[in-house]
This record gives C-alpha cells, structure tokens and sequence, in this order.
C-alpha cells in the first residue's frame, strides 16, 4: 500500500555524480541512511535548461500553441526525471501519496528546476507539499529566528506607490480574510505612501508579512536591488544589516511578480537573479520561510493565488501544503497550460503549521540540512534558475553570506575599528577575489592608518580585479581612489593622469555620479596647484549632476563635498562669509548621513575660518570636535593634519610652548605614516617656531626637511624655504 509519510530528498553533488537518499521523516529516526551515486551529465543538464527556458519564453498566439507548451514542459520535465534521479528513488515518488517533500540540496544544484520534475503523470510540486532547504558554507549562530505564540502579528503592505490597483485590492482582501475568519492573528494594513523608514522600524514587529507591489532590480549591484517604495528601495542590503540585530518575521511572502521593470518576456534572466537575492537575503537574515513569484503574472492569478494561500493557511493547512493546493487553484481557473502555477516557490519547511491546536515544529534531519546553507551562486530556482546556469559563467552572482561579510567590514570602517574591517576585508578577499566592494575598504583602512604601500597595493588590486572582470564602474572608482591616493602624495601628474582616465570612461559609460566626483577632484587638483579660476566652474557643473539625483545617499554624500571643497575656494579667495556658509551646508549633509570622517573635515576648515577672522576659542573649539572624531576612527592620517592645525592657532595665538607640542605631534604622525605632504608642511611651520625663537640650528634642520619634500613636488615653496634659510645667516 502506498505511503504517505513525510519524506526527505537528500541530494549532493560528488563530483561527476549526484549523492541522493530518500528518507522518511517519521518519529522513528532510521540508524543507517542509505544513498545511491547517480551518474549525471552537467553538459546534457545544461542543455535541458536552456531548452526549458525557449519553450516558457514561447509566443503564445491561441490555445493549441499553450497545448504544445505544456506537452514540451512535460517532456522536458520528463527528461530531468530521467537524468536526475535513481531508479529506487524514482519508484518511491512515483508511488508515494501527495505528502510533505523536503528538498535538501547542496548549493551548487539549486539552479536545477527540482519543482518542474515530470514524472509521467505529475510535476512534484503539484504532486507534493513541496519546500527547500539549502546547504551553505559559513555560520549560522548568529542568526536570530523568531519565536511564535498562539497570537501572530501579520503586516500586509500594498501598493506602496498608489499605482497599482490590483495589488492593493490584493492586500485588502487578504486583511479580510483574517479579519472575518479567525482571531488568532492581528492584521494590519499599510497601503499609500509606504517609505523605507516605516519597514525598517515596524517589520520586525511581525510574525508574517506579505508584500504586493512592485520589485526593481539593478543590473550593475544585486545586492541593491529589492521592494520598490514610495521614497525608493528596501534593498537587500537593508534585510542582511536588519539581520544582525533584530528577529525577522517567520514568513515572508513576496507577491512582487509586477516588476517595475519591464520586460516584453514573462522571463528575464537578470530580474529573476534578483529575485533570487531578495529571497536569498531574507533567508540569510533569519526569516524562516519565504515565497516569491519567480516571473512575472497577471494580475488577476495573483489575486486568486494569494487569497486561496491564505483561506489554506488559516485553516489549520501547513505552509508547503497550502501553496500547492493555491497552485491546483489557479490550475482549475485558467488551466494547467495557463502556466500561472509555475511561478511560485518555497523556501523553508513545508510542513510547518502557522494556525491550528498543534503547530508543526521544524524538524532537526541532520545538521547538515539545517546549517544555513544560503547559495553562494545566485542561481535561480524552479524552471527560471537554469538561466542562471547557463549564465553563471558569465555574470559576477550575489552572494548573501559574503555580502553580509562585506556589510560587517564596511560598519566596522565606518566606526573607526580600522585592524576589524580589514581583517573581515581581508577574509572576504580571501573568500572570492572578484567581490570588488570589498577593495576600496580595505585600502581606505590601510590608508587612515598611515600604512601607505598596504594600502597602494589594495588600491592597484581594485583597479586591475575591475579590468580583469570588464567592470568599468568599479574601475572608474579605482582609477578616482588611485589618483586621490597620488594626489595626496603630491605626485600631481600620476593623479591628473588616473583622474582623466576616469573622466573619459565616466562619460563613455554615461555614469554621471562618477563624472562628478571625478571633475571635483579635479577642482581640489588645481587649487593644490594654485589656480582657483578653474575650480568653481568644475564644482558647479558636480553640483548639478548631484542635485538633479537628490536624496541618494551617494548623491548627497557627493553634493555635501561639492559644497565643502566651493568654500575652500572661497576661503582662498579670502571670502570667508561665503566659505562658511559652504562648510555650513556641507556640515548639515554629513551630519544628517551620520558620515564622521567627512564631518571632521568640516569643523577643522571651519575652525580655519574663526581663526582667519581672530575668533581663537572657537576655533579651538571646532578643531577639538574633528580631532574627536579622528582619534575615535584611529585615523592617524587626520591626526596629523590636526595636529599641525591646532599648532598653527596656537602659534598665531603666540603660545609657542603649546604650537611645539602640537607641531612635534604632527610630525612624529606624519614621518611614521610616510604623509610627504603633511610632514613637508609641519616642518615648515617647526622652522618658522623655532626662527621666531631664534633657534636657528633647529630651524635649519626642519626646513631643510620640508625643503627636500618639496624639491619633486612644489618648486615655488622649494625656492620660497631656499630663500629663508638664507636669511638665517642674517638673524
């Protein structure tokens, strides 16, 4: 007599070969588990995908062309049952009752379309309570799952835009549905002006959520893709970050088949990549269970989809099994050859229960099952992953567990931990040398602690892993990170050099936020060379690329630099109301993007300013707040600066013990890192103390150092420092 138990399909790939056993999951726990070695072609796999994908990109013209698509999606599913599976396995499935089959797969075979498998008369996820668990590399203490109660919190957000009728019609019936049906869950509705804000504080807050809207992705970053809302994006970067600290919900379902990006196929490679990260990401963060409609649908399927899910999962019906029986539902309104029913997937435990007397836990098959193995290929799932396979040697895929390495790297450089965020840097780089973001972190870390040749190599890095890989975007940054690394050496040339180069392939690339970082670097560029003419008019043209893509974290963090770098030029114009109103508006910004490093800057030329104008006390007072925010990012590079700033007040102030102090402080910093341009600086203000002091011996010997700076890099201040130690002999 047939089974019914619940089974497990435990698959592994060996090489040439795929590992397999199917268990059944009942409370008797069997002591030997028995596996066959399949022998498989990947070639002949890849070939079936790519096959699979032609016939669900089909032209559908009337109703004997969908007949002939779904004959061949039947024969191709056919052919996966054929080359996938064992014989023994084949035979248990086959002859297995409709029961809950837990799909536990190694990373490297998510891109197989394992619910599209054919086995003469049925696809397994019509025939079973299907769901996925995914074996991953990493850790999964961290991880921080949700608790349930007998009373859930459920949050539906619909059509955050306003411009979607049906999904908020879809989010309104499903809020009716528990309202009227059952007491044991709390239902809130959002719809209209759902901002990114408001799903960060509240949905955390929440058992379930189900999201109707649109979903974007971005090409050139994955990771950035993610739920379109009023005010822009809830990104994937968002889930990972929120996953570090709070409890996500247990199920998320995300009906965002209305992709804002348009496409004239119902399949496109790259949206479904990106449908995969959101998944992906959730799971990563915590979240127990998610759905996702992996291509686009009709409004109306989606409809009746969702309300049917719901009507199960109220009932007391498990998860897995109520997306199956809502599959069955729109099979029954528009056929099995309407291929609506392909859309949807799950990813978690099918057979959990969120309402009834006895809720299902998950069971503990094995540690290896239930290790948080999140794929590091952004392959797709169901039919639509096998366009990731034939892609994955072509595209750089979206890796949750690195990407969220990269976002601890990037906090702990934001909040000064320096030696952190390069050993997490490091250990990423380490993981995958093609994760490029990571580049820039590490260099920039090196860099704040003065470790000039470590942080030279990491910036060459960046720029010849962003060649090798064709990634112009990245190289533009490089070769911008590279000039500002020269240019702050005062190698000019090299840095006019790197810095033209990123011009022309900005605008090759028509990447306008890069062209505008590039043209103010040019502007700081020529006012360290002496012309103030030219920089106005290259940070006017940076602004205005800047406003016109306003309230973009990059774009302000750009725009708030313009502003600061116009009041350095007219602060050299001796214009100093104008330069505080500048350093001013360029405060605000930074303040309010919580950007420290960049805020130092602004109280140092501030307190430049109030010194210029004989305002002393509260130049001080701004010069302690940047030197704050320096020691607490360790940067040792700004310490020296600082430094050197704090003695030259004093000195104008005419307290030479206390300038000498601040001078050899910078001094020691500066010589240590390597900073040229800083040390040439500070021992020309030491020779200036020490002349006023008539310490001649010693003013020779600093400016001689200054001197031999400046011999390769400024001529004039070469000649200018020739001509005081001349006058010395006069003194």
């Amino acid at each position: 007599m047939p089974s019914s138990e619940a089974l497990i399909l435990d698959i592994c790939k060996q090489g040439d070969s795929l590992k397999m056993g199917l268990f059944g999951q009942g409370k008797a726990v069997p002591t030997l588990w028995h596996y066959n070695l399949v022998p498989v072609s990947f070639s002949e796999l890849l070939s079936l995908s790519s096959e699979l994908i032609s016939v669900l990109k089909r032209p559908i013209k009337d109703p004997s062309s969908r007949n002939e698509q779904l004959k061949s999606l039947q024969k191709i599913g056919q052919l996966f049952w054929d080359h996938l599976l064992s014989r023994s396995i084949k035979e248990r499935l086959k002859n297995n009752q409709s029961c809950v089959l837990t799909l536990s797969l190694d990373e490297e075979l998510i891109y197989l379309p394992w619910e599209l498998i054919f086995d003469g008369k049925d696809f397994l996820c019509l025939k079973f309570s299907l769901g996925r668990l995914v074996r991953s590399r990493g850790d999964s203490n961290f991880l921080q799952y949700r608790e349930l109660s007998d009373s859930l919190k459920m949050l539906v957000l619909a059509d955050p835009n306003g411009d979607l009728k049906s999904a908020y019609n879809e989010g309104l019936n499903i809020k009716n549905q528990f309202i009227h049906k059952t007491r044991k869950v709390c239902v809130d509705f959002k719809s209209l002006r759902i901002d990114r804000n408001y799903v960060r504080k509240y949905i955390c807050d929440y058992d379930i959520v189900h999201f109707a809207g649109h979903c974007e992705f971005n090409k050139r970053e994955f990771q950035k893709s993610g739920w379109v809302l009023s005010d822009g994006l809830f990104k994937i970067e968002d889930i990972l970050r929120m996953g570090q600290s709070y409890s996500l919900p247990a199920l998320i379902f995300s009906n965002a088949c209305h992709s804002a990006y348009t496409h004239k196929g119902l399949i496109d490679s790259e949206y479904q990549k990106a449908s995969y990260g959101m998944a992906s990401a959730f799971l990563y963060a915590g979240v127990r269970h998610y759905i996702g409609a992996i291509r686009k649908i009709e409004d109306n399927s989606s409809l009746i989809f969702a309300r049917e899910f719901y009507t199960r999962l109220i009932s007391g019906v498990s998860v897995g099994e109520s997306l199956r029986l809502s599959k069955l539902k729109v099979i029954k309104e528009f056929g099995l050859q309407g291929m609506h029913w392909v859309s949807y997937l799950l990813y978690g435990y099918p057979g959990f229960v969120f309402f009834g007397h006895h809720r299902y836990r998950e069971k503990r098959l094995n540690s290896a099952v239930f290790c948080k193995k999140i794929p590091f290929k952004s392959g797709l799932t169901a039919f639509a992953a096998c366009v990731i396979f034939a892609l994955a040697f072509l595209l750089l895929t979206f890796n949750p567990a690195k990407f969220y390495l990269f976002l601890n790297a990037r906090s702990e450089y934001r909040k000064g931990d320096n030696h952190a965020a390069i050993v997490l840097g490091e250990k990423l780089a380490g993981v995958d040398r093609d994760f490029l973001e990571i580049y820039p972190i590490i260099a920039d870390s090196w860099q704040r602690l003065g470790e000039k040749d470590k942080a030279r190599k990491y910036y060459f890095q960046y720029a010849l892993r962003s060649e090798k890989l064709n990634n112009n975007r990245h190289l533009i940054r490089a070769y911008i990170k590279l000039g500002w690394f020269y240019h702050f050496d005062g190698q000019y040339e090299k840095a006019r050099e790197l810095y033209e180069k990123a011009v022309r392939l900005s605008r090759r690339m028509n990447d306008k936020t890069s062209e505008a970082v590039v043209l103010r670097k040019l502007a700081v560029w020529y006012m360290d060379n002496g012309d103030f003419e030219h920089p106005l008019d290259l940070l006017t043209k940076s602004i205005s690329i800047n406003l016109e893509k306003r309230n973009n974290f990059e774009n302000d963090r750009n725009l708030a630099c313009d502003y600061f770098d116009v009041g350095v030029v007219f602060a050299s114009k001796n214009d100093y109301a104008a330069a505080k109103e500048f350093y001013e508006k360029s405060r605000r910004i930074f303040e309010r993007l919580n950007l420290r490093n960049e805020l130092s800057g602004c109280y140092f030329n501030l307190g430049k300013i109030c010194l210029f104008e004989k305002e002393y006390n509260k130049a001080l007072e701004y010069y302690f707040k940047g030197l704050t925010i320096d020691k607490q990012q360790q940067n040792r590079l700004n310490l020296g600066l600082g430094y050197n700033m704090i003695g030259e007040l004093y000195m104008e102030m005419d307290d030479l013990a206390v300038a000498e102090e601040y001078f050899k402080a910078s001094a020691d910093i500066c010589d240590a890192i390597g900073s040229r341009m800083c040390s040439a600086t500070v021992h020309y203000n030491l020779g200036l103390l020490y002349k006023r002091e008539r310490r001649k011996s010693l003013a020779r010997e600093h400016w001689r150092k200054s001197q031999e700076i400046y011999r390769s890099v400024d001529p004039g201040r070469y000649r200018q420092i020739r001509g005081l130690l001349a006058e010395l002999d006069n003194i």
